[in-house]
């Protein structure tokens, strides 16, 4: 008679696959199911940070994490430049499938571990921003394993957080003056440039 053992049986189907993105030092694990609520992150840039976020906190025991992002059905990990995707992705890959196949917490109070630098709009042009930004930019992002969070609007400055993949990549700085900074001057007049914080 055959035995089963019994956590095997009920661990949870976990498929994982892999996507790059335009920051080569990050990939986007992304899985078969919401991992947190949809419109939520979750940026860890460093192990301090990720103390609500126990595998954000496992990962960063890996010597060339660097960064932890959790959104959606996805997690994007950035690693060290002098390591190679191809040597470290698989062990990655292989250690989030068993953390999500055991159903343990990804995070555990989503509330404090979320991060609240956004600030709330003051008046209907910050407002109108930020309607832009979640129609016609963060779904892009998204996609490439990041998130692009409004700050502040001041004296013409639109002043915005760069989290997961778009924190370090080389082309955030272009995307950013050369489609952000563009789209929101042609549709907000009062927009005479636009920054960024954690690039």
């Amino acid at each position: 008679m055959e035995t089963y053992n019994r956590d095997e049986m009920y661990k949870r189907n976990v498929n994982l696959y892999m996507e790059a993105n335009p920051n080569p030092n990050s990939l986007k694990f992304v899985a078969n199911y919401m991992l947190v609520e949809p419109g939520k992150s979750y940026d860890f840039p460093d192990a301090t940070s990720a103390q609500d976020a126990p595998l954000a906190l496992e990962l960063f025991n890996f010597e060339f994490v660097q960064r932890v992002f959790f959104m959606s059905n996805f997690v994007t990990v950035t690693k060290s430049p002098e390591v190679e995707w191809v040597e470290v992705q698989d062990e990655i890959r292989q250690f989030i499938t068993q953390y999500l196949q055991q159903e343990k917490p990804l995070l555990n109070d989503p509330e404090k571990a979320e991060q609240s630098d956004s600030a709330t709009p003051q008046d209907g042009l910050e407002n109108k921003i930020i309607n832009i930004l979640d129609e016609y930019v963060k779904p892009a992002v998204e996609m490439d394993g990041g998130a692009i969070q409004f700050h502040s609007f001041e004296n013409g400055v639109v002043t915005l957080l760069l989290q997961g993949a778009c924190s370090g990549c080389p082309s955030s700085t272009i995307t950013l003056k050369s489609g952000i900074e563009n789209l929101l001057k042609s549709m907000v007049p009062e927009v005479e440039e636009v920054v960024a914080e954690g690039v």
